[in-house]
């Protein structure tokens, strides 16, 4: 019997191992078909969802609470599993070197519990040569089993885009591998169930982690080709959204804008790249300028910060400045590897008092890891400086008449500074108004 006969039979479980923005999502989706088992390291996640609640927002509670799962931390309940899926985060370190603990640590767990017969899928990205070269032999290790005789591997890189309630799990291709053909068929059979766009299968392990880097490298790319530009345009006194909306009229326009590159994804995976491309004696080029220059966009929106405050005649060491906008991107409540939390550090380290302001994120988590206290959005008040960050929904439907309350009336020779850096206003609409207004 095949391990998805075994699955849809309730013989065996599905087990996913790591319940973030990724595994969560792939959780609840598997968990229509076959009975799952939820794991994580992180208790107090666990009792979230457990009492039905959705940190992720990426089901929402009330989603989530309509979904029947075993959510646990014991690692010992991944041996009534058949089909494993390891969805846990690859971070980078200071250095920029891929930090493979999680994924490691992951495979050790599952190596314990691990069951003959079974296959353990990867999702977690990683360069090339991860799952086969150093995964594989920690499951062995660990379980005391031979890989291909008593269990199969495959790779499967996640697609999940947070915060994006069009582009979700199921209409989104996904692509699969597995170490020979029989692998590859099993994986294919049990992701077509709950994948409606359909699985793309992959000639190879090391195609499909290829994949993966390959497309957030090249959004890096063309994300950092945008930036050069605005920095560019800034100096000639041009306004790059303009530019944009000009270009864009042309049939073959890419439509990237510029803006902070942060989170899991685009602003970690090209460093996988590089640092797999640096071992093998090929130093990338184009891949780690893209990187300087994205890395470099916080500290060029901060002196844009300072600058358009002193050319408003307001003495920034005093200004009521609120950033708008801690997490990574819009419409999502993620603070990992948070580009405007680096804006923030940049203006405190300048003599500034700047405050933080994001409805999304949660603010006792955010101040417990970054030290950063967050204000309610109906507490921002007698500001002399807003600098939106982040395009968040809530942002973009504030009304002029909500927007001007924020301010204070400036004092003679001074200005209301607006910096908007997604270019979420009109620039002409909001130089009407009085505003100093500056964009990326």
């Amino acid at each position: 019997m095949g391990v998805l006969d075994m699955l849809r039979q309730r013989e065996k479980s599905l087990a996913v191992v790591g319940l973030g923005y990724v595994g969560l999502p792939l959780a609840a989706a598997y968990a229509r078909h076959f009975d799952v088992i939820g794991f994580d390291v992180n208790k107090a996640k666990i009792n979230k969802y457990l009492a039905g609640e959705d940190p992720t927002e990426e089901l929402g509670s009330e989603a989530l609470r309509q979904v029947s799962m075993e959510y646990t931390s014991d690692e010992k309940e991944l041996e009534k599993a058949a089909f494993v899926v390891i969805a846990v985060p690859t971070p980078v370190n200071g250095d920029k070197t891929p930090d493979l603990k999680p994924v490691k640590g992951a495979a050790e767990v599952v190596g314990r519990h691990l069951q003959p017969g079974s296959i353990v899928v990867f999702e977690s990205t990683v360069y090339p040569g991860v799952t086969e070269d150093i995964c594989l032999p920690i499951l062995e290790k660990e379980s005391g089993l031979v890989c291909g005789r008593d269990f199969k591997i495959g790779y499967s890189p996640e697609r999940i885009n947070p915060g994006d309630k069009v582009h979700r799990l199921a209409n989104i291709r996904k692509i699969v591998s597995g170490m020979d053909a029989e692998a590859l068929q099993e994986i294919v059979s049990v992701y077509d169930t709950i994948i409606d766009a359909g699985v793309y299968p992959a000639p190879s392990i090391k195609v499909a982690e290829a994949a993966k880097l390959v497309e957030n490298s090249q959004r890096d790319i063309n994300i950092a080709f945008m930036n050069e530009l605005a920095m560019a345009f800034d100096r000639m006194g041009i306004n790059t959204a303009e530019v944009v909306k000009a270009m864009n009229t042309k049939w073959n326009a890419l439509g990237f804008t510029p803006g902070l590159v942060g989170g899991h994804c685009i602003g970690v995976d090209p460093y996988y790249f590089i640092y797999q491309a640096e071992l093998l004696g090929y130093h990338s080029q184009i891949i780690a300028a893209g990187r300087r220059v994205n890395d470099g966009m916080s500290e060029f929106v901060a002196h844009s910060v300072v600058r358009q405050m002193l050319r408003a005649g307001i003495d920034a060491g005093k200004a009521r400045l609120y950033l708008m906008g801690m997490t990574f991107k819009a419409d999502c409540p993620d603070t990992r590897n948070s580009r405007p939390l680096d804006v923030y550090r940049w203006l405190k380290d300048c003599g500034l008092q700047p405050m933080a302001v994001d409805p999304l994120a949660d603010a006792a988590e955010f101040q417990q890891q970054f030290g950063v206290p967050l204000v309610r959005m109906q507490d921002v008040k007698d500001a002399d400086c807003l600098v939106f960050l982040v395009d968040h929904r809530e942002f973009r439907q504030l009304q002029k008449p909500q927007l001007k309350a924020m301010y204070r009336t400036p004092l003679a020779g001074q200005q209301q500074v607006l910096i908007d850096v997604k270019s979420m206003f009109s620039a002409a609409e909001c130089q009407r108004a009085g505003y100093a207004y500056w964009s990326l």
